[in-house]
């Protein structure tokens, strides 16, 4: 096994680290903190004379994992919500609205006389942790502090701990993947964005990094060699339950429609999740697999009695220790203009 190695151990507390929330630079470089699937950071910042643009990087999509850019437009979400938060931080108020014109984009107003909110603290703590949890249920009171911080506007957060519901949900996860996984090209995509080593994730700054899912690192050549031969149905499948039933619950967000402006609302209502869940101390990963796949998402939808809601994103929750984070491109390389 290759290493982690000091270098990346480096590259990563420089990433995380606080930045001047009052700076255009610093409100970029937090909310480039922010969830974004595979790591693929799908989106553009602007300055504009009311704030800021943020604007979906279709370089950077994801077209079989994402075919109707879903989870790109939840991405945005996300750093959206890193950046109001960051607003806040540095005394600021901000008001986001999401412009449809074009492939879309969403404009955040800033203004003066913001007011901090206690889950900016929690932005430089946060990683998806995809690890064995330790099966420690959480709190009563911790439980409804997430559900009340995953509450924004068209979103929120339904919270599963029961065990036979778990395995219910479980069983849509695993049949989402196996669909996945037997798709060639779903397989050669998710391979594109896995960096096997320290050296490949510093030189990109992005992507899946080995050792963030404890994975072992490797050359690229043999990480691409051992992924054709080892990425299997089976060992994809156990791999999840496995993780599913380590962990303390699920959050499934739903959204009130489905469409790119509430699929934004749904990337914030997540973001705020996993910051409150980082707070608490509570570790997060995504299972996204049945919203995922066209098939499988009405039958979660039905499973949850959501109505219309539109299923957004699936998490597993818990306790565990952290993992090696991954990396972020510069937040020159992020600026349009």
């Amino acid at each position: 096994m290759w290493p982690r190695g000091p270098d990346h151990d480096a590259a990563s507390k420089a990433l995380w680290s606080p930045r001047d929330p009052a700076t255009f630079d610093g409100l970029v470089h937090y909310a480039t903190l922010a969830a974004n699937s595979h790591n693929a950071q799908a989106w553009r910042f602007r300055a504009t004379p009311q704030g800021v643009s943020i604007l979906p990087d279709m370089a950077r999509a994801l077209p079989v994992a994402d075919g109707d850019h879903h989870h790109l437009y939840a991405s945005l979400g996300c750093a959206a919500e890193n950046l109001m938060l960051a607003a806040g931080a540095a005394g600021r108020s901000s008001a986001l609205e999401f412009m449809a014109e074009g492939a879309g984009r969403i404009d955040i107003a800033l203004a003066d006389a913001g007011t901090a909110d206690p889950l900016f603290d929690a932005i430089l703590a946060r990683q998806c942790t995809r690890s064995d949890y330790d099966a420690s249920p959480v709190p009563v009171v911790d439980l409804a502090a997430l559900d009340a911080a995953a509450r924004v506007e068209g979103a929120e957060v339904m919270l599963i701990t029961d065990p036979a519901r778990i395995e219910q949900v479980l069983e849509l996860i695993l049949s989402a993947n196996a669909a996945q996984v037997s798709d060639p090209a779903f397989a050669a995509e998710l391979k594109s964005w896995l960096r096997f080593n320290a050296s490949a994730a510093i030189e990109t700054g992005d992507g899946l990094y080995s050792a963030s899912s404890g994975n072992p690192t490797l050359p690229t050549f043999l990480g691409r060699f051992m992924f054709d031969r080892f990425f299997t149905v089976r060992a994809e499948n156990d791999r999840y339950a496995r993780q599913l039933r380590s962990s303390a619950g699920l959050a499934i967000i739903h959204s009130e429609r489905d469409d790119p402006a509430h699929w934004v609302q749904a990337g914030r209502a997540c973001q705020r999740f996993a910051l409150q869940a980082t707070a608490l101390g509570i570790r997060h990963a995504h299972l996204n697999q049945p919203v995922e796949v066209e098939s499988t998402r009405p039958q979660l939808q039905s499973l949850l009695g959501l109505g219309e809601r539109r299923p957004d994103m699936v998490l597993r929750f818990g306790y565990a220790p952290p993992m090696p984070r991954s990396l972020r491109r510069p937040v020159a390389a992020v600026i349009e203009g």
